[in-house]
């Protein structure tokens, strides 16, 4: 793995403020030309540094904003069956994160529904159709303290 010089930091820090700044605003913002950091920028995107760039969207203004944790365990776990979970989980549109974590629950997902009755009936028509669930628990958020899309570096 290469090494990431100050530059290179300092480019990945300042589009994860903003990543609609042209190469021309970056490069002023990290004191270089435009042409050193299109160069740095095209290496960062190659080498996987940089994985996509997004819009951040307001779930509450787009009626998504009951947001939910939900822990899943699953009846029996092997390779299968864990391929199997996360390629029904990568399906639904609901699940805007999932993750597999150790201790007394096999996955962890963040899902975001415009309310609990709807919450309530994507538990029984969708996650409750995914035959190797075991038990899951639902813990809602009530407010959001820290959301932070960027990694500190």
């Amino acid at each position: 793995m290469e090494k990431l010089d100050k530059v290179d930091l300092q480019i990945l820090r300042t589009l994860q403020e903003n990543a609609r700044l042209t190469t021309k605003e970056l490069a002023a913002k990290v004191s270089l030309s435009s042409t050193p950091v299109f160069e740095r920028l095209k290496r960062l995107e190659s080498n996987g540094y940089i994985k996509k760039y997004i819009a951040v969207l307001d779930a509450e203004k787009l009626n998504q904003g009951f947001v939910v944790f939900c822990n899943v365990r699953l009846r029996h776990l092997n390779r299968e069956i864990a391929t199997e979970f996360t390629r029904i989980i990568q399906e639904i549109p609901e699940v805007t994160e999932c993750y597999n974590i150790s201790g007394s629950y096999d996955y962890l997902l963040k899902i975001h529904a415009p309310n609990m009755k709807y919450y309530q009936e994507f538990i029984l028509n969708v996650l409750g159709s995914i035959e190797s669930l075991g038990s899951l628990e639902s813990v809602f958020v009530m407010d959001e303290i820290k959301q932070n899309y960027g990694i500190h570096i």
